[in-house]
């Protein structure tokens, strides 16, 4: 219940900057030779020199092998001079973005306006009670709610409500933002409510550092009981609820690689596992089943009733209620539901597929790319609430579904705001029928498709061995210009986690300034089955690497991105996926952003006394095994920095009480970069690091959006960089024409809403629009001077000129 959605958008503001900044790389020839121009170019630049850490000689051996990891004493985060250095590059990646302030704060406005004054999400009713949650006006965090939902079943229930509090009375059971008022962070972990409805069990961490206390709450009294257990981690049990004292049941022995979900109903557990069967190595590791045994075969291995998918379906998880049993599916690497009625018989002793059930697809929004559960607690409910991109109530009984709620967005067109509506034009795949009644009690809305504005595209691209990858594109249909576009490429493929997908209005202010935002299902994320996790871990992880490697080219080849305008992302492990494939295509990308990245694997896995170490072993491999530890070697993305090359500008992020990641691997990767590879280029890889917060930063929405802005400036300001570099070179170019470098009343077509002419530009640039000595309209007309007017060739061949020193 800790997991918040959420929910509706308002007004956005008239901004000047997406016509500025986006239409301005020259489309220079792909020829070979343009590589030496921007390996030139980077050095033309010069700027405040970035931070200089100590270095200090420490040896680090493995397997008979020896190097010097001069950074090694960065782990040792009490260390004054290392928390000093942290400040200091926080200092010089202020400094190295105060050009941008007017675009972060542009940025910044255009997210919080899409916000309503009050987000809340749809109540869900649970026996009596509707819980539900919302962020008040002018708050950074939720706040968890109920009330009673009005009765319908005659006048004594309507009293007996009436003397317990009235109808419609709310009571706030947790609110965030006063344990953030006092400990000054908040991340509830998990949050649930006991199923007498009277007492909230919830995990809290107020440091950051994801050491959770489970406190309860007695919500009668609205007081905390005294006693709390710190240290708190997950544990599953089996125990009979008759016979409770009867003690613990272990359901299955531990096996390496084999997982078990349980679920209870009517003398039967259901299981989801991939566990192997007696002799039947069909079902090895490779994909999940469904078996059943009886509550009495519990610690036996007994199960009957297998229940297979299709060849091109994979079982991913289960619900079950008191009629209905909900399966989560993928096929083909798309999300599917269905439901299935219970009890289930299955008395014949053939394997079965789910269509021989009888299975209800659930409808879904055509181009849906993630499905989140809804709350759905109340076992003898028929109604299952998913949140694709808009909350959908699907009635198993009735086969019937209703749709909730969805984000309200609205766009900016030429300094005009419109709703995204497309009810006309609603598509829902296997959509056989709406149920049009009231919903918890709130009116029943229709879907809104964003197709008009959006486009979602989904490619297979063709790896290194051969094997398709699923990319999702994403971009404006009225901002996007073919081949000239900068993109942004995510990814992360690991853990088996799958990317996530769902809509973000955030993303509106890269998409509406012509982005392109793509997502790489690599392998050893989640995929079509768990053997795409297996493919891309351990001993294979070189696989998500070229994969990743693979995407970003097909983004360019196919002309989504302009080759000269490709970002990339990565969070955590994405981290090290976007690291590893800058250090083997440094020209690839442009400019990455890397948030709180796992860096340093190497030397992180040959420390077991670290936290996660032991853990990441089933992930990566235990480098103490050497063909496991020349795996981890042969990628670690900060033991294969290239040397003396040019690498992509780069924005590297990290949290000082971090416990998944240490601080340092992020201060340690930045100081190699910079030692390693080209002193001009690497001069724009900034670290900033968050000296209070955890592995997920503050949390708060509007601490979310500034986050976000900056990073979004981050990557529009670098490509302008990068060709302002090539227009200050050549102003000195012999064969520019001083009659058109004059003619500053030039108009020229930016977009429906840029500015016509010099004049205009100029009186934007005096209302804050503008960033930098080379922005904008003068960039553009600088460009079409330079280039329109001089050969390509012939700008290479001054450039080698003045390489040999005859300029």
């Amino acid at each position: 219940m800790a997991t918040f959605f959420n929910t509706g958008r308002r007004s956005i503001k008239k901004t000047h900057l997406k016509l500025l900044t986006f239409h301005l790389i020259p489309n220079i020839s792909s020829s070979s030779s343009s590589e030496s121009l921007f390996s030139s170019l980077c050095k033309s630049q010069s700027q405040t020199p970035p931070p200089l850490p100590k270095k200090v000689p420490f040896t680090v051996t493995a397997h008979g092998r020896a190097w010097q990891d001069l950074y090694h004493w960065m782990s040792k985060t009490d260390d004054p001079d290392f928390i000093n250095y942290l400040h200091h590059e926080n200092s010089y990646a202020d400094a190295f973005m105060a050009d941008t302030h007017n675009l972060r704060r542009t940025l910044y406005d255009e997210m919080t306006s899409r916000m309503p004054c009050q987000i809340s999400t749809p109540p869900e009713r649970w026996g009596p009670w509707l819980y539900y949650q919302y962020i008040p006006e002018g708050k950074e965090y939720p706040v968890l709610c109920r009330k009673l939902a009005t009765e319908r079943k005659g006048w004594v229930k309507t009293i007996v409500n009436y003397v317990r509090g009235g109808f419609g009375a709310e009571e706030i059971l947790l609110d965030w933002n006063e344990i953030a008022e006092k400990y000054g962070y908040v991340h509830v972990g998990t949050c649930r409510v006991s199923p007498d409805h009277h007492f909230l069990a919830y995990t809290l961490d107020i440091t950051g550092g994801e050491q959770f206390m489970l406190q309860i709450k007695d919500l009668r009294s609205g007081c905390i009981l005294p006693k709390r257990v710190d240290g708190v981690v997950s544990l599953v049990y089996v125990i009979d609820v008759t016979n409770p004292y009867d003690g613990l049941r272990r359901f299955h022995k531990r096996v390496r690689d084999v997982q078990c979900f349980l679920e209870h109903h009517h003398g039967f557990f259901y299981i989801l596992t991939n566990a192997a069967l007696g002799e039947d190595k069909k079902f090895s590791s490779k994909n999940y089943y469904l078996a059943r045994c009886q509550v009495a075969d519990v610690q036996s291995d007994n199960w009957q009733n297998i229940i297979v998918p299709s060849e091109d379906v994979c079982l991913q998880d289960m619900d079950i209620f008191n009629e209905h049993m909900v399966l989560f599916l993928s096929k083909k690497g798309s999300p599917v539901i269905c439901s299935i009625k219970l009890p289930i018989d299955l008395s014949c002793k053939k394997d079965m597929e789910i269509d021989n059930l009888d299975p209800w697809y659930f409808p879904l929004p055509s181009n849906s790319c993630t499905i989140i559960p809804g709350l759905n607690h109340d076992f003898m409910n028929s109604v299952y609430r998913a949140m694709p991109d808009v909350i959908v109530d699907y009635d198993m009984s009735e086969n019937a579904f209703s749709i909730v709620h969805q984000e309200e967005v609205l766009l900016t067109s030429a300094g005009s705001c419109s709703l995204i509506d497309g009810r006309e034009n609603n598509v829902l795949v296997n959509a056989p029928s709406y149920k049009d009644k009231d919903v918890q009690n709130g009116e029943v809305e229709e879907l809104v498709n964003f197709s008009n504005a959006y486009t979602c595209e989904r490619k297979e691209v063709i790896s290194h061995d051969g094997l398709g990858i699923p990319l999702t594109i994403l971009y404006s249909q009225k901002s996007y210009q073919k081949g000239q576009s900068p993109g942004l490429l995510q990814g992360y493929g690991a853990y088996g986690e799958v990317l996530d997908k769902s809509w973000c209005a955030d993303r509106m202010g890269l998409l509406d300034r012509g982005w392109v935002i793509a997502f790489a299902d690599v392998r050893g994320g989640g995929g079509v089955d768990p053997s795409w996790h297996k493919t891309g871990s351990g001993l294979h992880k070189l696989n998500s690497i070229k994969d990743f490697v693979s995407c970003g080219e097909y983004l360019i080849n196919e002309g989504y991105v302009h080759k000269y305008r490709l970002g990339a992302l990565g969070h955590s492990a994405g981290g090290l996926l976007v690291g590893a494939a800058i250090n083997m295509y440094p020209e690839l990308f442009r400019a990455a952003i890397l948030k709180v990245p796992f860096l340093d694997i190497c030397n992180t896995l040959l420390d077991p006394s670290l936290p996660l170490t032991v853990l990441d072993y089933e992930e990566f491999g235990n480098p103490q095994i050497k063909s496991q530890f020349q795996s981890i070697l042969s990628y670690s993305p900060y033991d294969n920095i290239p040397q003396g090359v040019c690498c992509p500008a780069m924005l590297v992020t990290s949290s000082f009480h971090d416990s998944r990641v240490g601080v340092w691997e992020a201060a340690k990767w930045v100081a190699k970069v910079r030692d390693s590879t080209c002193s001009s280029c690497s001069s724009s890889v900034i670290l900033k690091t968050n000296m209070r917060g955890g592995h997920f930063g503050e949390g708060g929405r509007f601490s979310q959006c500034e986050e976000t802005a900056f990073e979004y400036a981050f990557l529009m300001k670098c490509p302008v960089r990068f060709l302002s570099f090539i227009l200050a070179s050549f102003k000195s170019h012999p064969t520019i024409d001083p009659s058109l470098e004059s003619n500053t009343q030039e108009s020229i077509d930016l977009d429906d809403s840029g500015p016509s002419s010099l004049d205009e530009f100029e009186e934007e640039e005096e209302e804050g629009g503008g960033g930098g000595e080379f922005s904008g309209f003068m960039e553009y007309r600088m460009y079409r001077v330079i280039v329109e007017h001089n050969p390509f060739e012939e700008i290479l061949s001054f450039w080698r000129r003045k390489e040999r020193g005859e300029i």
